[in-house]
């Protein structure tokens, strides 16, 4: 291999690692904008985030005339 050739495959693989690293950053950028769009939706749905309640709360007295299992 000449040194011209070996100058350019140099050259090449500098351009690849370059673009290998780049494409990285951008990924890390993504994965940081989706943690952080889904960091502020569950802070802005913080009540509904909440566990549920299990138990059946008592009936109001509106409700007196509503059927209830159990």
């Amino acid at each position: 291999m000449t040194s011209s050739h070996a100058g350019n495959a140099s050259a090449r693989h500098s351009r690849e690692k370059s673009r290998t690293a780049s494409k990285a950053e951008d990924e890390a950028r993504a994965r940081k904008r989706l943690d952080d769009a889904l960091e502020e939706g569950l802070e802005e749905s913080f009540p509904a985030s909440d566990p549920v309640n299990v138990t059946q709360p008592a009936p109001s007295p509106q409700d007196k005339d509503i059927k209830r299992k159990g």
